[in-house]
């Protein structure tokens, strides 16, 4: 089809706000998917994704549509999470796009993630349709919500599309303001090929299946490609469309968005955001990909039992292909032997890759407390990157010590302005400025330490706003600070999964919460358990863990050997989540409890 009948386009918006509910009813509409097929969600195939209820990945489709003019359109739609941590997924799908459809929740109007969207897409110069969804709902604020996406755009009178994903009201017209108001892509078939390479999958039968968005020239099955980045060279076995399911195809022109599979075999010859290009004809200059983003936060993944280290690591490499924005190197711990030191963009996305790992590669893990970059200053003048706590140098030697800043940006009710001035407070936050979007909404902006967003933030600012606040943060850069490293000791032995780095004006509030913390979490032995906090040689805070009085099978005198054997086997399963460490057995909780002080 002639690339001015093609569109390509993503749906953004806030977590929770309808994104995959409105793509379930454009693939209906559409005809994508057959009625007696259709589920809801259909572009959330994961598991987990369906689950929790948000969107994970970014999904592509092709859409076939017959506008009011009697003209054919090929629409590519992707949808795209909401979730702050998988923004990177966001930013992928805009660089594929020439528009996109910025969803706004008639009841909640707009959020921080929807103004963070509305950047990225302005700042890529793409078409933006503003829609209203969910305005079927009876606290539906239509008016407000308009006026607050005519603050967004700076527009006087925007043209909004009021819609119910639900129900399917205002989907048709806006399928017409898809086809009318995104502009054709602009790629030359005629001239060299180049592919935007946006995601990529592992298949065990194909290899790494390549998903592409092709900007100029044409693509066959036969043909031998070039990654312009790796310089790996590969012959085209299979070319493709999703119609949601994989459709093979004899060619993809400019402007087609489809996949390859070359029979790629290893992990480390795709990267995201790289330019596929003929071997025999190769372009000249690679397209300019998208700026990756730098990890957050970083924690240590350990296989629990060392036997499965290489299955771990296997399954690492399958799994960054699918997350472009997951990283991670080898290291070494005394006490949890062999892993990895993983880098995330937040603490769910951390907790969405352990749970992908544990489900889909079937491998049982131990995660370390997550921490975040800091940069130190040693005497005579050399700057270290500090990435876990084991690595802080003693303080005879540090002349200064870094954190990373966040510029943070929260949307809330009116009447939680104050609650959330005095939590910032409370977190080291700088004010910056308030900014009333309308009667009921109003923009706080601070500077705060990323550490301090980490623990327990996000909760608070749940609660002070009766779950109607939001926040959206960018790093600015690094500042000095007074930070001291607090360790764990478990009968005298430091623990080093669960030191961490904090305020040296917050160790002894937040030692002691945590050793009261690991009291509760740390099963009781058949010996008397020490748990300590220390601040280098000063222990600052101190808990007993009272030793076991008899085994599990002491109150069994007689009878059947079965009882005893359903105790054994009760038993067993306990221990299945509980880590060792010496002589002490640490439950995974334990290693999250600092995330909860």
């Amino acid at each position: 089809m002639e690339s001015s009948h093609i569109r390509n386009f993503c749906i953004v918006a806030h977590i929770d706000h309808g994104k995959s509910t409105l793509a379930d009813r454009l693939l209906q509409m559409t005809g994508a998917v057959e009625n007696r097929k259709f589920r809801e969600q259909v572009l959330d195939d994961m598991d987990l994704e369906r689950e929790r209820g948000i969107t994970i990945k970014a999904s592509a489709v092709r859409l076939n549509y017959q506008a009011a003019d009697g003209q054919r359109y090929i629409l590519n739609l992707i949808d795209t999470p909401g979730h702050v941590d998988f923004s990177f997924e966001v930013t992928k799908s805009l660089q594929a796009c020439e528009g996109t459809i910025l969803v706004v929740d008639a009841g909640q109007g707009v959020e921080a993630q929807t103004v963070a969207n509305y950047t990225l897409a302005k700042e890529r110069g793409l078409t933006i349709i503003p829609i209203i969804n969910k305005i079927d709902l009876p606290n539906a604020q239509v008016d407000r919500v308009a006026d607050e996406i005519g603050y967004l755009l700076d527009v006087e009178d925007p043209v909004i599309t009021q819609v119910s994903a639900k129900e399917g009201t205002g989907v048709p017209e806006l399928l017409e303001r898809v086809v009318r108001e995104i502009p054709p892509p602009r790629g030359d078939a005629a001239a060299p090929l180049r592919a935007l390479v946006f995601d990529s999958s592992y298949d065990s039968y194909k290899g790494i299946i390549v998903f592409i968005r092709l900007i100029d020239g044409v693509l066959r099955p036969g043909m031998s490609v070039s990654f312009m980045s790796t310089q790996q060279r590969f012959d085209v076995q299979e070319l493709g469309i999703l119609l949601p399911q994989p459709q093979p195809v004899q060619e993809l022109q400019a402007g087609e968005v489809g996949y390859l599979s070359a029979a790629i075999r290893s992990p480390h010859d795709v990267v995201a955001g790289d330019t596929v290009t003929e071997t025999g004809q190769p372009a000249s200059q690679a397209l300019p990909g998208f700026r990756r983003l730098k990890p957050m936060v970083f924690a240590g993944i350990y296989p629990a039992s060392q036997q499965e280290l290489t299955v771990l690591r296997g399954a690492m490499e399958k799994f960054a292909l699918t997350d472009a924005a997951f990283q991670f190197e080898p290291e070494q711990s005394d006490a949890l032997g062999q892993g990895f030191r993983c880098g995330f963009l937040g603490l769910l996305h951390m907790e969405i890759v352990q749970e992908r790992l544990e489900r889909e590669y079937g491998v049982d893990l131990v995660l370390t407390t997550p921490s975040v970059v800091f940069q130190v200053t040693k005497q005579g003048g050399q700057l270290i990157e500090v990435h876990r706590p084991n690595d802080l140098p003693s303080p005879g030697v540090i002349e200064a010590i870094a954190e990373p800043y966040v510029r943070a940006v929260l949307l809330c009710p009116a009447t939680a302005v104050g609650g959330l001035l005095e939590l910032c407070t409370q977190k080291r936050g700088v004010y910056t400025s308030t900014e009333y979007l309308s009667e009921t909404r109003a923009k706080l902006v601070f500077e705060m330490p990323l550490a301090e967003i980490l623990i327990d933030f996000y909760d608070k600012l749940k609660s002070l706003t009766r779950g109607y606040g939001s926040f959206d943060y960018e790093l600015i850069g690094y500042r000095p600070a007074k930070l001291v490293r607090l360790d764990i000791l478990l009968n005298g032995k430091v623990c080093e999964p669960l030191s961490s780095i904090v305020a040296k004006d917050h160790a002894y509030e937040k030692g002691k919460a945590l050793v009261e913390r690991l009291k509760e979490l740390i099963p009781r032995q058949l010996f008397e358990v020490t748990i300590q906090a220390a601040v280098g040689s000063h222990v600052i805070a101190r808990e007993n863990v009272r030793p076991l009085a008899k085994n599990v099978t002491g109150k069994c005198y007689g009878g059947d050997i079965t009882r005893k054997r359903k105790l054994w086997e009760k038993q067993r399963e306990g221990k299945k989540r509980m880590k060792q460490f010496g002589s002490v057995e640490i439950p995974q909780e334990a290693f999250l409890a600092v995330l909860k002080i």
